[in-house]
């Protein structure tokens, strides 16, 4: 499920459980909050290592374009 409304669902849980006295449901909600932080988290380092390795592609692409063009 996408963290957004992962996260979107527990704070209406959150908040139901709480209007309604229902601790069971506050905490369920709560609980769905972390899961989606937690992988929204996940996918932010995702996202962070993926850009780094093309960075780092780029970086030696130049690096092997430089050193073809000083042997021709």
């Amino acid at each position: 499920m996408d963290p957004k409304i992962e996260d979107a669902t527990g704070r209406v849980k959150e908040a139901a459980g709480a209007l309604t006295g229902n601790d069971d449901l506050k905490a369920e909600g709560a609980a769905e909050q972390a899961s989606a932080q937690a992988q929204q988290a996940v996918n932010d380092a995702a996202d962070a290592a993926k850009s780094a390795v093309q960075d780092v592609a780029g970086a030696a692409e130049s690096v092997i374009d430089s050193v073809k063009d000083k042997l021709s």
